[in-house]
């Protein structure tokens, strides 16, 4: 945990001089850890230069995402191992990937459940997924299954086209009973995406995430679910808004899925109705920037340092400087909102867009975490007088989660090969509530 335990980033996570309690910390001698869970269909991408001759053979329309058979995706698979066409094997997952980065900015541990294919070949796309993924992710809650895990190939032609073949494999056989509630009792955060939801047949992940939802509320661990993508949720957006109260505190959205379960385009006007279901929202609003919206009691409140901005509410980053709290534990709770605009207005090149908005998520994981770290281990600190849901205001989530996006647009992958850079003389000061 890189803060408020050993800071690397001084940028990103200046010391607190404030704090005597926190200046005794001897981060040489801390042994208490916190860690995140999650559950995800584990997968992988499969990336390879083909000719339209290979797509007519094995049926594939092109330019179209197309769910495939196991046994065409492995003849598949195997065709294109033979033939040397594969360019990339790497491990996918919106929660896969959320883990994983949060295990690499926090270099602590995270926990994945999913399944995994019982006989791995070196080089296979079981074993790129392992490769691909941090150590500081335990694995060790995959369950072994029989059979392929997730394969989503993207087919590139000579012209460019992209064509996709899904195969979902084992991927959703999870079982309930393979659960561990210990584990999920002690977590910081459980976290989930709306693909849970995607099963059929006798499929039973759906199960085993409802098993996993059913503890972290019964133990009041903070439930987060990633949106995922709107054509999951305009199926049916009444009952996840339904499912959303019941079950979940913390939401990660961009603007197309937040229009879809709340009904507007505007991304602060759809932060201000999800705060109807939820303690707090993480919206990404790709060129545009990020918000974020949350709680905080009356008697807490900081007014921010910054310029007011103007916007479908007015002056809505008001208090932003203010830690987000749970609107139960509020007396007088009052809506909080922040925004950013893209990290020096965004990449000059954007080479992947997948995964930025797992990459921010990622942030305000290791930023829940942070008080849990802070709160096993210095107790006494007057850090937590207020029972806040994250060690920084909600401006300073902001611009972590923003840089972070940045690193994740700025590479080919969704998944950072490493922390964020060095303080750069470039970069504004930080700021630090």
């Amino acid at each position: 945990m890189r803060f408020p335990g050993r800071r690397k980033y001084k940028h990103y996570f200046p010391v607190e001089q404030k704090d005597p309690v926190s200046n005794k910390i001897d981060t040489d001698v801390l042994l208490k850890h916190p860690y995140v869970v999650g559950i995800d269909q584990t997968i992988v991408d499969i990336e390879a230069d083909v000719s339209q001759e290979l797509l007519d053979q094995f049926s594939l329309k092109v330019g179209q995402s197309q769910l495939v058979a196991p046994d065409l995706a492995e003849k598949l698979y195997e065709y294109l191992l033979e033939q040397k066409l594969i360019t990339d094997q790497h491990a996918g997952g919106t929660i896969g990937n959320t883990l994983h980065n949060y295990s690499v900015l926090a270099d602590d541990r995270s926990v994945l459940y999913g399944v995994m294919s019982k006989n791995i070949q070196v080089g296979n796309y079981a074993y790129r997924y392992l490769c691909n993924t941090s150590s500081k992710v335990d694995l060790q809650q995959l369950q072994p299954v029989d059979g392929a895990i997730g394969r989503a190939f993207t087919l590139i032609t000579p012209d460019g086209e992209r064509t996709f073949a899904i195969d979902s494999g084992v991927m959703n056989k999870l079982t309930p009973d393979f659960i561990n509630e210990d584990l999920i009792k002690n977590a910081s955060a459980f976290v989930i995406s709306a693909y849970f939801t995607r099963c059929t047949g006798d499929d039973t992940l759906d199960k085993a995430t409802l098993q996993a939802i059913e503890y972290a509320n019964k133990h009041n661990v903070p439930v987060v679910l990633s949106l995922g993508t709107r054509f999951v949720i305009e199926e049916k957006p009444q009952w996840w808004r339904d499912f959303i109260k019941q079950h979940v505190q913390i939401i990660a959205m961009n603007e197309d899925e937040a229009e879809a379960l709340v009904g507007s385009n505007d991304p602060l006007i759809a932060c201000e109705r999800m705060l109807e279901l939820v303690d707090l929202v993480l919206c990404t609003a790709g060129p545009v920037g990020l918000y974020m919206a949350g709680y905080t009691d009356e008697k807490y409140k900081r007014e921010t340092q910054r310029p007011l901005l103007p916007s479908s509410i007015s002056e809505f980053n008001r208090y932003e400087f203010s830690r987000p709290l749970s609107r139960a534990v509020c007396d007088k709770p009052i809506k909080i909102y922040s925004y950013i605009a893209p990290y020096m207005g965004g990449p000059e090149k954007i080479t992947n867009t997948n995964g930025a908005g797992d990459g921010a998520l990622a942030a305000l994981l290791h930023d829940i975490a942070a008080i849990d770290y802070h709160r096993m281990n210095v107790p006494e600190s007057s850090k937590h007088v207020v029972p806040a849901l994250t060690y920084s205001s909600l401006a300073q989530i902001c611009k972590y989660a923003n840089r972070v996006s940045f690193e994740v647009l700025s590479q080919s992958s969704p998944r950072l090969s490493k922390g964020l850079p060095e303080r750069e003389d470039n970069l504004e000061s930080a700021y630090w509530h």
